[in-house]
Order: C-alpha cells, then structure tokens, then sequence
C-alpha cells in the first residue's frame, strides 16, 4: 500500500470514527431530553448499531494506518507528536468501551420502561451520567489527536 492510499484511509477512517461519535452522541442525547422511553430505546438500538458497525471498525482501521504511515514516512514512535496521539487514542478508547456498555444497558433500560409503561429509573439516569462523563474526555482525546495528526508539533 502506498503512502497517498493509507493517507487517504487513515483520514477517511479518523473522519468516521470522530463523525460517527458525535452524530450517535447528539442522536442519543436529544433522544434522552425527550424523555419517552420508547424515542430512547428506538434511538439507542441505532446508536449502538453505529457504533458496532463504524466506530469499531474505524477504531482497528486507525492505529493500523497511521503506524503505517509513520513507518514510511520514517518519523521515529518516540516522536513526542506520535506518543501523545498513541497515549491519546487509548484513553478514548477506554473511555468509549465502556460507553458501548453503557449505551446497550441504557436502551434495554428504556426498552423495559417502555413495555412496562414505567418512567426511567435512577440506573438509567446514572448509566446517562456516567455516559457523559466519558464522552467528554473521549471526544477532547479525539480533538487533540486531530491537531496532533495535522500539526505534527516536534
């Protein structure tokens, strides 16, 4: 694979990863300030397909392209640039497995709300909370990747 091909994949893959993050969160966020479960179980299932069908894909596609390309552009992994966007992408990474987890609790949350015509329960609003508490610094990872990656600071 040359070196214009693995660019090209590797901002293809970052711009799905990073569109399909905010599309689902503001999707499921909406979704949540309606506060009818049916809309958040309808939206949540969406959500989760997402997730599964793009961000986990995009998120092997990554680290596998843009080692690559370190690798033929022969800049160095201790490259200060290259190990804050590694240390960077991990901890979005480890903030966005378990909000997978949380996404799929929330949905059958609302799911059974719905059936059973309850309200949401506090379990559900806390998954929510913490849900927004690991979105935040996933998607700041994520911002600081993009100017890493583009800028290249030494």
């Amino acid at each position: 694979m040359d070196y214009i091909t693995a660019k090209w994949l590797h901002i293809l893959s970052s711009t799905l990863l990073f569109g399909t993050g905010i599309g689902t969160a503001y999707f499921m966020i909406g979704a949540v300030f309606t506060r009818d479960p049916k809309i958040i179980a309808a939206v949540g299932k969406k959500v989760i397909v997402a997730d599964w069908l793009f961000t986990a894909t995009t998120v092997v596609i990554q680290p596998v392209t843009g080692f690559y390309l370190v690798y033929l552009a022969d800049i160095p992994l201790t490259s200060r640039w290259v190990l804050w966007s590694t240390a960077l992408y991990l901890l979005a990474g480890a903030c966005w497995l378990p909000v997978v987890w949380l996404q799929i609790k929330m949905q059958q949350l609302a799911e059974s709300a719905n059936l059973n015509k309850n309200g949401l329960t506090s379990l559900f609003w806390r998954y929510f909370c913490l849900w927004i508490a690991l979105g935040v610094p996933a998607f700041i990872a994520l911002i600081i990747v993009f100017y890493l990656m583009v800028a290249k600071p030494v």
